[in-house]
């Protein structure tokens, strides 16, 4: 009301000064005062002390938000989560994914020990379990696809493999991951279905690494998943295990509870379980979770 009373003091100001003046001019110069006058004191009477006058926060979406987002991917993801990475930055203009792929063992290892991860893919759920026991994941973890095993050999297959069991023989140097890594327990399931024992000549801490002794003639064969030999394409010749029921490993993922992004982290989730997730995952030889 105090506001009120000021307003109405100084329009009687402005009328009086008005009457004063000379007709004309002055006049209407005066009328055009008292109407701007009025219309202050309308807007000051509405207003609501310490309310902002703006547009109401509607609330964020992805589009709005900014940073970086930090992912820890098993090493089978990396041409999968690549393309989505690309994907979501694309859709998010102010946001930047970095991408870690290793084993997931060692990325379980990096968590741990602090590394800035805000969301972790796993190849298997018993590494993601190593971060849910000690408190590290937001939420339940999602699986999202699956995946198997299958033996690679070099162009040309100069140790003459025909099958799983070739590569048991002596004298094949045969590469797998090791056994903390998912696809060294995979391996070892799968021998022990297969009724062999692998002698390897090296146990690798992720799948690029064994896919790589392949492809460099390094190795004669090595126990890698479809996706991998699927991405390798001429460079190694892929043969199936023959198993009636072959390890199959689900690939779960979650975010990281010490995450300052945790609107990113969902995000990014929810492109990779969703459809074009899916698509993706499933053109690269996933199976489904």
């Amino acid at each position: 009301m105090n506001r009120m009373n000021q307003e109405s003091t100084a329009m009687k100001s402005v009328a009086n000064t008005a009457r004063r003046g000379l007709p004309g001019v002055r006049r209407l110069g005066a009328a055009a005062a008292v109407g701007a006058m009025l219309a202050l004191g309308l807007a000051a009477c509405s207003a609501t002390p310490g309310a902002s006058t703006g547009p109401a926060n509607t609330g964020s979406n992805l589009n709005e938000l900014s940073g970086t987002l930090n992912v820890y991917a098993a090493a089978s993801l990396k041409t999968t989560f690549t393309e989505l990475a690309a994907k979501f930055e694309e859709s998010n203009p102010g946001v930047k994914v970095s991408l870690s792929f290793d084993g997931s063992s060692t990325l379980v290892t990096q968590i741990k020990e602090g590394a800035p991860a805000d969301v972790f893919a796993s190849a298997d759920q018993a590494n993601m379990a190593k971060l849910s026991d000690v408190g590290l994941v937001a939420g339940t973890p999602k699986d999202f696809a699956s995946n198997v095993l299958t033996l690679v050999v070099p162009p040309g297959n100069p140790a003459n493999i025909a099958s799983f069991a070739d590569a048991a023989k002596p004298g094949v140097k045969l590469v797998i991951c090791a056994p903390q890594v998912p696809c060294g327990a995979a391996s070892a399931s799968d021998a022990a279905a297969a009724g062999l024992a692998l002698t390897p000549v090296s146990e690798d801490l992720n799948v690029t690494s064994v896919l790589g002794k392949v492809t460099s003639g390094e190795a004669d064969a090595g126990l890698v998943y479809v996706t991998d030999a699927k991405t390798a394409g001429d460079k190694v010749k892929a043969i199936p295990l023959g198993l009636d029921k072959p390890t199959v490993n689900l690939y779960p993922i979650a975010a990281v509870n010490t995450s300052k992004v945790p609107e990113l982290a969902q995000g990014f989730m929810d492109l990779v379980t969703g459809a074009e997730g899916r698509k993706v995952l499933t053109d690269a030889g996933f199976g489904k979770p």
